[in-house]
């Protein structure tokens, strides 16, 4: 499948809601690395590395909502270089 790396920018109710707590979890969960920042903007910048395959899914999770008091109205996806991550992480 090959490694890839995406950053994702999630608009809706995003924030103050755990959002990137769950993202983070769900990440770790598939084997991924990278980070969740909230933006000035009321987005969160999700960057994901790993398995192809593990990537789609937390983009799949990602657009089907997220955590459970999230609401999110829009993915915008690019892909990214690889960054070579060591963790998941929650970035402020």
């Amino acid at each position: 499948m090959g490694i890839a790396c995406v950053a994702a920018y999630v608009s809706g109710r995003v924030q103050g809601v755990g959002f990137r707590y769950g993202t983070r979890c769900q990440a770790m969960g598939l084997g991924l690395t990278g980070y969740a920042l909230n933006l000035d903007d009321g987005r969160v910048e999700v960057l994901a590395e790993g398995e192809s395959q593990a990537v789609a899914q937390l983009l799949r999770w990602l657009s089907a909502g997220g955590p459970r008091y999230a609401r999110v109205d829009r993915v915008d996806t690019e892909p990214r270089p690889l960054q070579h991550f060591q963790r998941f992480e929650i970035r402020y």
